[in-house]
């Protein structure tokens, strides 16, 4: 999907981004504007959820190398396990929590690591930069051995292959450049007033289903606070997104448009989301020039048994496009 959305950023603007600012506002993983990254004059970054944070605060903000960066890492796969931490606790079985998200070891190895990162931060140890590589090293190794199907809505009963491997912490390297790339961790919609630039890239959730429940166990890894954690998956209070909601995703996305301060906006979407392809393009014809270009391609969906099987069915993806006026 990067090196499509590149290549339409190309043809809409030119060639040459050297001299452009891209934002991108529902940042997620970081991919695109990781992609980005090499070929613009600036990246600026932003997502609700604290897991994105921390990885667009590495993948975006990170811009120089991390000193020490094996060294803190060898320091912390030699850490000892503990019993004391959140995560083991209240998501692994051994604690008698009655959840298994993770192994015993795994869940006690995760715990002493974001305790030691959290440890130095505090005690002046580590910078602001070094802080987040190491805390994304330890979400993205992690998640890897999480014991799920897919996302964090629930944890298998066994233990699965994958979940039994033991935790060996890897870095999260990023692209050094000479930006400097601002990462926000905000409401899209309160955001967007304070910010301005070239291109804005909006892929907001195109369902019901809220990241901050399907991913609230990497957000404890990431915040590492006390919460009340309820209920057999321990999903705790997260903030809600509107762009999840069916009353309220159009007007948080028309109020999105309008406050817009960018002259282009790609908004990616394909056609099984809340909002359909005729409403954005209404919404969008209000503020300048429309366009549309969609890509067919296979979408997966996971089956909740302990195969992880998947069923690929046909999706259009869109990018509308708007040059906005004014």
């Amino acid at each position: 999907m990067s090196g499509f959305l590149l290549g339409t950023v190309r043809d809409i603007v030119g060639d040459d981004l050297s001299g452009k600012t891209f934002c991108d506002l529902f940042a997620g993983t970081g991919a695109v504007g990781n992609a980005l990254k090499p070929h613009v004059r600036q990246v600026i970054a932003n997502d609700l959820e604290h897991y994105s944070f921390v990885l667009n605060r590495n993948y975006i903000g990170n811009c120089t190398p991390i000193p020490d960066a094996k060294f803190l890492i060898s320091e912390l796969n030699d850490l000892p396990p503990v019993q004391d931490g959140l995560i083991y606790q209240n998501f692994c079985l051994g604690s008698g929590s009655g959840r298994q998200y993770f192994s015993d070891e795994n869940g006690q190895k995760i715990d002493a690591m974001r305790q030691a990162i959290e440890r130095w931060h505090q005690q002046s140890e580590i910078d602001d930069d070094c802080y987040y590589f190491l805390i994304c090293s330890l979400l993205e190794c992690a998640d890897r051995l999480a014991n799920t199907a897919s996302v964090y809505g629930a944890f298998l009963k066994r233990l699965k292959p994958m979940a039994q491997k033991k935790l060996i912490l890897s870095p999260a390297d990023f692209i050094c450049t000479s930006q400097q790339n601002p990462v926000h961790h905000a409401d899209a919609n309160d955001l967007i007033g304070h910010i301005t630039g070239d291109i804005l890239y909006l892929d907001p959730p195109y369902n019901v289903r809220q990241y901050g429940a399907n991913y609230h166990i990497l957000n404890i890894i990431s915040e590492y606070k006390p919460l009340v954690f309820k209920g057999k998956t321990g999903i705790h209070r997260y903030r809600r997104s509107r762009y999840c909601s069916r009353v309220k995703v159009f007007p948080a996305f028309e109020e999105l448009i309008a406050q817009a301060q960018f002259p282009y906006i790609c908004l990616s979407y394909n056609n099984e989301g809340l909002l359909s392809p005729e409403l954005i393009r209404k919404t969008m014809e209000k503020y300048g020039r429309y366009d549309c270009i969609s890509m067919r391609h296979q979408r997966f969906k996971a089956d909740n048994d302990l195969n992880r099987a998947h069923h690929a069915h046909n999706t259009t993806e869109y990018i509308h496009v708007l040059f906005k006026q004014g």
